[in-house]
């Protein structure tokens, strides 16, 4: 079975992807989103968070907003906002952030690829946040927030995208954010052929962000079974060359010192790190190095010599910084579980760490250096999963950009 293949893409019409498409469902919450719609009736928000359309104290995961979000979508395709190509195609998206761009292909995904590890996950996922995407995409009948993947960077593959992106685009839109969304139909059989061939020439995909979609797409298909061949047994998604990616870091705060001083806490962090006052932040330059803020003062700790493993995960910065000082100093055993622990995205920079420390909120703080996608697809290929909240990518892909129809 071919990793990938075209498909009908469900997309805004001409000149109506600036209403429409919306942030990932997952970044933001009820409150944030029934913001994010006021005065935008088309948003997509209403098919991926349709809570909006219903009363503030709705739960989230009730049976009526699944069949809202299916209703407005349906709506959408009703009114000709949405409309589905008529015959099977490739998209060329193009992400630009801070000046910087990346260039992937949306293509729907096998699911059989993905339960044979031929697409290859890092990360556990959730019952709870699968059992969601599994009653959305079943309602709706329709795979609505795509699944970021990332191949190994390829001159053929980039060479098809390349010329498709010189073309003209059928949206080109940027975001609130200030990321700019661009996307080309890519339509023609001998390009088709092509990327389909420099995919399956690749061997292997892997999965940067979209763990929980991917999962709930085996599940929805494993239920629904039949032809190998129905849309059912594909997933919406976006693959990027590796070398275009940016990971950012992902940062980490503790509540509380596990009942030391201060000062005992620094002489238990100097057991196994250099630990060196700065002026200024401490942001990391290179791994194996830590910014700690602490007492309104920041401390640059490089991690002692000998105790870096020679294991995919063991040697990532989130796995050392939780052996050496998180987990024995800190007493956080279980980071998917403690309270204790927070967790922030890089792209709100260091400010936010000295902001929730400084407030009282939190008592200590770590800035880390970026995992690599080399790591990221070690550790696939190595069939292990990643410490939670190991990985940051921005910019994040639009949900409504382009849909996958099922069946």
């Amino acid at each position: 079975m071919s990793l990938i293949r075209p498909f009908r893409g469900l997309r805004p019409a001409a000149g109506r992807a600036g209403e429409v498409i919306a942030p990932p469902y997952d970044v933001m919450n009820t409150a944030e989103a029934r913001a994010m719609v006021a005065g935008r009736p088309l948003s997509f928000l209403h098919v991926s968070r349709p809570e909006v359309d219903l009363l503030e104290d709705t739960d989230p995961y009730a049976d009526a907003v699944y069949a809202k979000g299916a209703e407005n979508l349906r709506r959408l395709i009703a009114d000709g906002v949405l409309r589905q190509d008529a015959e099977p195609c490739y998209y060329a998206y193009r992400l630009v952030m801070d000046g910087r761009a990346q260039l992937g292909v949306v293509v729907a995904a096998s699911v059989s690829a993905y339960d044979e590890n031929r697409i290859r996950r890092h990360e556990f996922t959730r019952p709870d946040k699968e059992n969601d995407r599994v009653r959305h995409v079943d309602t709706s009948n329709a795979q609505t927030g795509p699944v970021f993947l990332v191949h190994r960077a390829d001159a053929a593959l980039d060479g098809v995208l390349a010329r498709a992106a010189a073309g003209q685009p059928a949206a080109d839109v940027t975001a609130a954010d200030g990321v700019r969304h661009t996307l080309w139909v890519i339509d023609a059989p001998a390009d088709i052929a092509a990327i389909t061939a420099a995919a399956n020439a690749q061997g292997v995909l892997y999965i940067a962000d979209g763990h929980h979609r991917s999962a709930a797409a085996s599940r929805v298909a494993a239920a629904r079974g039949g032809d190998p061949n129905a849309e059912h047994h594909f997933f919406l998604a976006v693959s990027f060359p590796h070398d275009q990616v940016k990971i950012l870091d992902y940062n980490r705060l503790l509540t509380d010192l596990n009942g030391l001083e201060p000062d005992a806490f620094l002489a238990r962090v100097g057991e196994h790190f250099e630990c060196q006052p700065t002026a200024g932040q401490a942001r990391p330059t290179t791994a194996n190095e830590f910014g700690m803020y602490l007492r309104g003062q920041w401390y640059r700790l490089t991690l002692k010599p000998g105790r870096v493993p020679d294991d995919p995960v063991g040697r990532l910065d989130v796995s050392l910084l939780h052996h050496w000082l998180i987990e024995p100093v800190l007493g956080v055993s279980d980071p998917r579980r403690d309270k204790r622990i927070d967790f922030v995205g890089g792209i709100r920079g260091l400010g936010e760490l000295e902001r929730r420390v400084d407030s009282g909120e939190m008592a200590v703080a770590f800035a880390l250096y970026a995992t690599s996608l080399e790591d990221l697809m070690a550790v696939a290929d190595a069939g292990q999963v990643m410490p939670p909240k190991s990985t940051w990518f921005e910019p994040k892909l639009a949900d409504g950009m382009v849909s996958h129809l099922l069946d």
